[in-house]
């Protein structure tokens, strides 16, 4: 039993310690870590068919990614980012709507310097890369995560993503 919770310890501070603390919120609002902001109550979440053709969106081998591994290998994310649109940024921003935007835009969040002027746009492959090491792709960013170094889990977690942070298809 002891061993049991010290292992469970060992991994939930291993988790947390995957995002860095330095990350600031400069909208000056009262939000923290513990209680981000729940999705609109008008919301509805996708249908497993929008699902699919947000799936299919993807490049491959995206678009074969296994959403439900992309959702476990996103718990360790989920210490320090949101997905619902309207979510609260934490430790790292909200994630909702992240394909297409360039890197260091999304409102309410303070991003370091280096990442805002980087150019980047979040698609698929560059998210995969970024999970990968943010470090080796940004030097100067905040994020401290070491990065995901299974690249089927990459491949996953940007499928997961995709399905979880995307608008309805029209």
């Amino acid at each position: 039993m002891r061993r049991f919770l010290l292992a469970a310890t060992l991994v939930t501070a291993a988790a947390l310690a995957g995002c860095g603390k330095q990350q600031a919120q400069s909208t000056g609002s009262e939000e923290t870590a513990a209680e981000p902001a729940a999705a609109p109550a008008a919301e509805e979440g996708l249908t497993d068919a929008q699902k699919q053709t947000l799936l299919a969106s993807l490049p491959a081998p995206y678009n074969t990614g296994d959403v439900a591994n992309g959702k476990k290998a996103f718990l360790v994310c989920k210490s320090c980012h949101t997905l619902v649109e309207g979510g609260a940024n934490m430790t790292g921003p909200n994630l909702h709507g992240v394909f297409g935007r360039k890197a260091g835009t999304e409102g309410g969040f303070a991003y370091s310097e280096e990442l805002k002027a980087s150019g980047l746009v979040w698609d698929a492959a560059t998210i995969d890369k970024w999970v990968a090491n943010p470090k080796a792709m940004v030097a100067g960013t905040k994020m401290s995560f070491v990065g995901v170094k299974n690249e089927k889990d990459r491949v996953d977690l940007v499928a997961y993503l995709k399905t979880e942070t995307s608008a309805a298809p029209e």
